[in-house]
């Protein structure tokens, strides 16, 4: 009869297996605990660095305990007893069986800075995967009362994380990061909101071609449909050239840059663009709001993909990060002029005509005046 798993069995069967750092933690720690003398080694490594919470208080206790003589260590578990005794205040299923197990599984205590390294690399990774998240959830949480400015400020703080993790690590020769698969422009939740938008700012425009002149700021790239972004490089190419916009200059104009794709129907967009409602300030904010938000959605994807990839080394996250946000940095400028207020042109001063001066007194009278006898 065929033997039937344990309901323990099975949940270990599901559980992933153990990833390379779990036995770099493991070594470092087992090094630790045989020479505890060699913390001093390790300077740069925290408890918050160790991916399991039974290694993140087995380090805090071996931080917190003073080292052992090394001659009595050697005959003596005493110390050993403390920091089990410390590490199971907060993981209280330690055993001393545990710590013997890691200190047996340790090939060489000389190599703690080694093991350290790739623990404080991993964990690198981990915390700028947990940043990218953020990035991505903050720029889709339409419950923010500003969304871009917080977007762009959880932006800022993964870029203050990246600099912090090129100091930390020094640039080598390596081959760049592949870059990872894209991800949509636009969530598909908004999808519907984004195409009306950009129609009421079309048809506000093509009404009021002198507000679109000064939104210089918007691009034909922030808009979602190929058809709308089309339709704006003809308005803006029109108020270039100074010539006379309404909804049927830009029908022609459109045919001449190819836009009527076959199906495409000239009334439809006759009256699309004949029917404006509101400003197109606003709409044209809206817009690019939307464009500078799936932008940083889209880079926290990117830089989340890079944190996927287990063979990136902390430069080539560096790296990669970088090129993604720099992605933000055309948007961010464009946003803060469209949102800036205008600045306000103080009238010049005008210079006032200096008195003339005073000569020395004359001694004679003027040509013109003298009498002649």
């Amino acid at each position: 009869m065929p033997h039937a798993p344990e309901p323990d069995e099975e949940g270990l069967d599901a559980l992933p297996p153990p990833q390379p750092v779990y036995y770099a933690e493991r070594a470092l720690l087992g090094a630790l605990l045989l020479e505890p003398d060699r913390l001093g080694d390790v300077p740069g490594i925290g408890p918050e660095m160790f991916s399991t919470a039974a290694h993140r208080a087995l380090f805090a206790a071996i931080r917190a305990l003073p080292a052992p003589d090394p001659a009595e260590h050697a005959h003596s578990t005493a110390w050993l007893d403390q920091v089990l005794t410390t590490a199971r205040e907060q993981a209280r299923g330690l055993t001393a069986s545990h710590l013997h197990g890691l200190i047996h599984h340790c090939p060489w205590p000389r190599h703690a800075p080694a093991y350290a390294r790739m623990v404080e690399a991993d964990h690198t990774r981990r915390t700028l995967r947990a940043g990218a998240q953020r990035l991505v959830h903050t720029a889709t949480d339409r419950t923010l009362p500003q969304p871009v400015d917080t977007t762009l400020a959880e932006a800022d703080a993964l870029a203050s994380l990246v600099d912090d993790i090129a100091a930390r690590f020094p640039p080598h020769s390596s081959p760049l990061p592949r870059t990872p698969a894209t991800v949509p422009t636009t969530a598909p939740d908004y999808a519907k909101e984004a195409i009306d938008e950009e129609r009421l700012l079309l048809a506000t425009a093509t009404a009021h071609p002198g507000d679109a002149e000064r939104m210089r700021w918007l691009t034909a790239e922030d808009f979602t449909h190929p058809l709308h972004a089309g339709l704006w490089r003809c308005l803006t190419a029109l108020t270039r050239r100074r010539a006379p916009i309404d909804p049927v200059t830009v029908l022609w104009e459109a045919q001449q840059r190819g836009l009527l794709a076959p199906g495409t129907r000239p009334a439809e967009l006759l009256a699309l663009l004949a029917e404006p409602v509101g400003d197109p300030q606003h709409w044209g904010e809206r817009i690019l709001q939307r464009s500078v938000l799936s932008t940083a959605h889209r880079v926290g994807h990117r830089i989340q993909a890079y944190t996927d990839t287990p063979a990136a080394t902390p430069h080539q996250l560096v790296t990669g990060s970088r090129r993604a946000l720099a992605d933000l940095s055309a948007g961010r400028a464009r946003w803060h002029h469209a949102t800036s207020p205008a600045p306000t042109v103080s009238p010049a001063r005008t210079r006032a005509t200096a008195p003339p001066r005073a000569g020395p007194p004359r001694t004679t009278a003027p040509p013109g005046a003298r009498i002649s006898r």
